[in-house]
């Protein structure tokens, strides 16, 4: 099926879209000039991670094929806490600490998204969900929200069916969304929300909101939510979460991921995470063994300039150079992390922790259980290991190996 609109064929053909209310009148209107379409991001951390990296980009097709992008900060809704996909409440956070982290994630949505035409903006929902009066809330929206239907909602039927609590505060959280549609609606003309297919009800919820009080047309789009080939979430890694803030995760580590990336995902992940051109990815998508590798930098390459500029790859790729020379037992090149004489003995499971490979000891240790650690290139097979003086060569230096691909090199300084 081929659309009117570039946004929709191009999305067809990166893998974005999943469901839409109105495939056809979405495609009408797409193609009747620029169109306004929001995505929301609730601020529950100070950084997004690959995860949320999907609707993201989609945002940016958007407004490369000429349409107006909103970016919908929930400062309000992330006080409550979105209850889809969750099994039980998530952590309140302070109104404080909401502010601070919609700051940070600012950056990286100017890095993907263009703010300076003012066509593109970002707004936040306490703005106007702050000073709704509750009574005449309820009077004027109410009603328009059927319970039933809301209990048949995944995000709700699923708590239930598995008898955990979903309080009322998690239970407003759709009605609040469903505002926000809305409200963008009659503030910006905003005719589309975009999100992953976890948030279809909230969608509808505010499609019909929409129609039943101002008698207008809106549109909900949907992707499929992204897994890996394993089937593990999209962002996240035995060592934790790859982040898009620098500070959290440098730009290094952020290009490992995707180089490191499955050969079953590569062509997938090069349609929805680069800008190359489909032709050149159908090229790349059907290389195997050692040249699949090369279309593996590519999506490395082309997803790093994307989250942290183009001046980082040189130095990037003289790292990994260094690191495959590590890898064959010459580490005296490498950059490496400073660790002090009195610091040692230290257990090889703290180390772990300490210095970014695994997110707790119990990671490590499994990881030590299953052969995968190594102490220059030897293997390490008791969970009560540690590293001592004597493991460093002669120039001070020992190599710490995670598998095949994830190499340490601490230099002891007195």
């Amino acid at each position: 099926m081929s659309f009117k609109s570039d946004f929709l064929n191009e999305s067809k053909e990166r893998g974005f879209i999943h469901q839409c209310t109105d495939l056809d009148g979405l495609d009408a209107a797409l193609s009747g000039g620029a169109l306004t379409a929001y995505t929301g991001f609730d601020p529950t951390g100070p950084s997004l991670h690959v995860g949320h990296l999907m609707p993201i980009m989609w945002l940016r097709l958007l407004q490369k094929c000429g349409h107006n992008p909103i970016v919908l900060m929930g400062g309000a809704t992330s006080l409550i806490g979105d209850p889809t996909g969750k099994d039980t409440q998530r952590p309140l956070l302070t109104v404080e600490t909401v502010n601070q982290n919609i700051k940070s994630l600012g950056k990286v949505f100017s890095r993907y998204i263009d703010f300076g035409d003012s066509k593109a903006t970002v707004v936040n929902n306490n703005d106007w969900l702050s000073k709704l009066n509750y009574i005449e809330f309820l009077r004027d929206f109410g009603t328009h929200f059927s319970v039933n239907r809301m209990l048949t909602l995944d995000s709700v039927r699923t708590r239930l069916e598995r008898e955990q609590p979903l309080n009322l505060l998690e239970f407003n959280y759709m009605i609040m969304q469903a505002f926000d549609f809305m409200h963008l609606n009659q503030t910006s003309n905003c005719l589309l929300q975009m999100a992953g297919s976890d948030q279809w009800g909230n969608i509808i919820n505010g499609v019909e909101l929409t129609r039943r009080i101002h008698g207008k047309t809106v549109y909900g789009l949907t992707a499929p939510l992204l897994t890996t080939s394993s089937g593990a979430k999209m962002g996240k890694t035995e060592g934790g979460a790859v982040w898009l803030n620098s500070d959290m995760l440098s730009p290094y580590d952020f290009w490992q991921y995707w180089r490191n990336t499955n050969d079953a995902d590569v062509g997938r992940f090069l349609r929805i995470f680069t800008e190359l051109p489909i032709s050149e990815i159908q090229k790349l998508e059907v290389l195997k063994d050692a040249e699949l590798n090369e279309a593996k930098k590519i999506l490395a390459d082309e997803a790093t300039i994307l989250a942290h500029g183009f001046d980082h790859l040189a130095a990037i790729h003289e790292q990994t150079k260094q690191l495959f020379e590590a890898a064959r037992g010459d580490i005296s090149s490498l950059t490496a992390e400073v660790i002090a004489l009195a610091d040692l003995p230290i257990g090889i499971d703290e180390l772990f922790v300490r210095f970014g490979l695994t997110a707790s000891k119990g990671e490590a240790k499994r990881l030590i259980q299953g052969g995968a650690v190594r102490v220059n290139d030897c293997a390490i097979n008791d969970v009560k290991a540690v590293l001592g003086a004597s493991d460093f060569n002669e120039i001070g230096r020992v190599k710490i190996s995670s598998g095949k691909k994830k190499h340490l090199v601490l230099e002891m300084v007195v």
